[in-house]
């Protein structure tokens, strides 16, 4: 759980120090845009900008019931972050897993990539397709039920 936010609070604290040093040189103004900067990258780059993950059996599970692809990402991905907004709204309709947060989901990414943790992996119908693009797997999404 804390490796996904390793990211976020280090541009955090980087960004406080950075500011820290304008401010005491009398760079208020730009020591804020500065700070505003570095947290926007923090939340882009934090686990709060994907749709919740849930484990992938409850993934899977899910996806035979409604025919809809699942995504295996992880935080910091910027394949995952391209991809998530991409999708936009569409993400929503899609089961989220973090394979930092599964185990399981990390097994069935190795699986699919000969060992390797490359995501984002997505499967659809029981077959994986690594770092899609976000048109195709739009349109499964219009061909599930």
């Amino acid at each position: 759980m804390m490796r996904a936010w390793m990211l976020p609070i280090l541009f955090v604290l980087c960004g406080s120090v950075v500011s820290a040093g304008m401010l005491l040189r009398g760079s208020a103004g730009e020591a804020g845009v500065v700070l505003l900067m570095f947290v926007l990258l923090a939340g882009v780059n934090s686990p709060l900008i994907f749709p919740r993950s849930i484990s992938a059996q409850e993934a899977q599970r899910r996806s035979a019931v409604d025919g809809r692809p699942v995504v295996f990402w992880r935080a910091g991905c910027t394949y995952c972050l391209r991809l998530r907004l991409r999708l936009g709204r569409d993400a929503r309709r899609l089961h989220w897993v973090d394979i930092w947060r599964d185990p399981d989901g990390a097994a069935v990414v190795r699986a699919a990539n000969q060992g390797d943790e490359t995501v984002p992996t997505v499967l659809v119908a029981g077959r994986p397709h690594v770092n899609p693009d976000a048109a195709w797997v739009r349109g499964q999404l219009t061909s599930s039920p």
